[in-house]
């Protein structure tokens, strides 16, 4: 079991921004999927299709892909964070190299909830609480308008 410890020594600036463990570890799923709603598969555009990535979409490690990935879920590219009344977003951040690495989606709260790879998801303050040398710092920040179910 992953400590709290653990995740603060990966992600130093959680301790100090605020975040809960709100799960267990799983290798079902990873952040890219947990940020798209999907608690089931692991999503990524790996070549050799191991894991989930829509098919449409190229199978490519860049920004762009990951946003077409979003797009089609109704996501579009916007400008902040803030919380916004009637829409969802995402955040996904990327390495110096521009490689994606996480995911994040905005809570209704205006918290975040992240998936760490195969370990537990968490629930931060702030996006800057997993900006680190593993995950380097957000990219792009998405939107759609949160469907309500009758």
């Amino acid at each position: 079991m992953h400590s709290k410890h653990d995740v603060e020594k990966d992600f130093p600036n959680l301790s100090k921004d605020g975040y809960s463990l709100t799960s267990p570890e799983t290798p079902e799923y990873n952040c890219i999927a947990w940020a798209a709603g999907d608690d089931e598969v692991w999503w990524w555009p790996d070549s050799s299709y191991t894991c989930y990535w829509p098919s449409e979409i190229p199978r490519a490690e860049t920004i762009e892909s990951f946003i077409k990935a979003y797009e089609k879920l109704d996501y579009s590219v916007c400008s902040n964070a803030e919380l916004e009344n009637g829409f969802e977003k995402v955040a996904i951040y990327a390495d110096h190299n521009k490689k994606p690495t996480h995911a994040a989606r905005q809570l209704n709260s205006g918290l975040w909830t992240s998936k760490l790879g195969s370990l537990e998801d968490i629930e931060h303050t702030t996006l800057n609480g997993l900006i680190s040398d593993s995950y380097g710092s957000v990219a792009v920040i998405l939107k759609r308008p949160i469907k309500h179910h009758d």
